[in-house]
């Protein structure tokens, strides 16, 4: 298959834009926790709060994206808000500082994520739509490996500078913005939502609903990778070898997506997206009973392959899901759907960890995905359903 134009420059932007990104959040926890002097609790909050904003944020942007049938604007605003806000965490002294920065840079990511992800299922055709979004995926985490690897030559080589490493990781990000600029071709959906469209939320499909109740369910307990990266501190790892942990999840990750995608393309993203759920138990039973430092090695690689179905397999179910012209909207609740549950299960987490030790959000962690497997498999033949139709309606073969 050859990848469309489109599909490319948001692989590249988005490779770009993780290495901006993933030079500082591995360092973040660490930052806030140890030179600010915060408790895990206040890490979940800020953690919370910015994936919450950026989420009911994606509703919104992917609704408007469609009502205008234009989606570059957004998405290109949406960049540069992000890569403007994180530098300024050079200069925080104060919790309250590191949030309102966390939450201008979600914002940003809230703008964006909706009209991109649309205008990536609109740039390919649903039998190749598993394998765009596993190559952007695998773009995006090849970005993360590229960036953590930075954080790990960047905290050696300034002495543990967290302030000096943040201003540097800008550089990437504007240099995504200006692909964006330069490269991105502005494609209409399909059909554009008529003026009178009041609300997306009446626009749903019925199958796309049941899938996010079912996925929302497992998103209670996908808390923040902040607390991964705790832990491995808690078991001994070194804070100047902890970006190295970080490293081999996300080289676990990025070379994965494109293989998980196609994969689904040609099984199905059911059965995949199941197996990335029974993963992810295993998973947080592992965190949660590891007893040395060495286990978070294979622990964190077992996150990567784990990461790069959940990542993948849902994202592109959505998009099957939503109608034509409407993909925005529907993509856009589908990441609302997360938001509603990001902030209590970060918070949650940290309360879990100050209260009854590190273990504690993991072994919670692991019992609510494996509900969610199981009620995917129950109700697997309703959204299936749902595609049948959709594909019937276009002239698509179903898998």
């Amino acid at each position: 298959m050859k990848l469309p134009r489109n599909v490319k420059v948001f692989g590249i932007v988005s490779f770009l834009t993780d290495v901006h990104s993933e030079i500082v959040l591995p360092l973040l926890p660490l930052f806030v926790t140890s030179v600010l002097g915060l408790p895990a609790t206040f890490l979940g909050l800020i953690e919370g709060i910015a994936d919450s904003t950026a989420s009911f944020l994606k509703v919104g942007s992917g609704w408007l994206s469609d009502r205008l049938g234009r989606r570059k604007g957004l998405i290109v605003g949406g960049y540069a808000l992000s890569t403007l806000a994180k530098p300024f965490l050079a200069l925080v002294t104060s919790g309250a500082q590191v949030l309102s920065i966390r939450f201008a840079d979600r914002v940003g990511k809230g703008i964006r994520a909706s009209p991109r992800d649309a205008a990536l299922a609109d740039a390919v055709a649903e039998e190749h739509r598993g394998a765009a979004f596993g190559f952007h995926r695998a773009m995006d985490t090849g970005g993360a490996v590229v960036g953590t690897t930075i954080a790990f030559l960047l905290m050696r080589q300034t002495g543990g500078n967290f302030r000096e490493i943040f201003l540097l990781a800008a550089i990437p990000g504007v240099a995504a913005v200006l692909v964006l600029l330069a490269f991105l071709r502005e494609e209409r959906p399909a059909r554009p939502l008529a003026a009178d469209a009041k609300a997306p939320r009446g626009a749903l499909p019925r199958p796309l609903v049941l899938f996010l109740m079912i996925h929302g369910l497992f998103c209670v307990a996908d808390f923040s990778y902040a607390f991964f990266l705790l832990r491995a501190q808690n078991l001994g790892i070194a804070a100047a070898v902890v970006p190295l942990v970080y490293l081999l999840y996300n080289v676990v990750y990025a070379s994965l997506p494109i293989s998980v995608g196609r994969l689904s393309d040609r099984w199905g993203r059911i059965p995949v997206l199941l197996v990335g759920y029974g993963l992810d138990v295993l998973m947080r039973v592992g965190f949660a009973l590891a007893g040395q430092a060495w286990m978070m090695w294979p622990l964190f690689a077992l996150y990567g392959v784990r990461a790069a179905v959940i990542e993948t397999i849902p994202r592109a179910l959505a998009a099957d899901l939503c109608e034509e012209g409407r993909r925005g909207t529907g993509i856009g609740a589908f990441h609302f759907m997360i938001g509603i549950v990001a902030l209590p299960s970060s918070y949650v987490a940290g309360r879990l960890w100050d209260t009854f030790g590190p273990r504690a959000p993991f072994l919670f962690g692991a019992l609510l995905p494996l509900g969610a497997g199981m009620i995917l498999l129950a109700f697997s033949g309703r959204i299936r359903a749902g595609l049948k139709r959709d594909d019937q309606s276009s002239g698509n073969k179903v898998r």
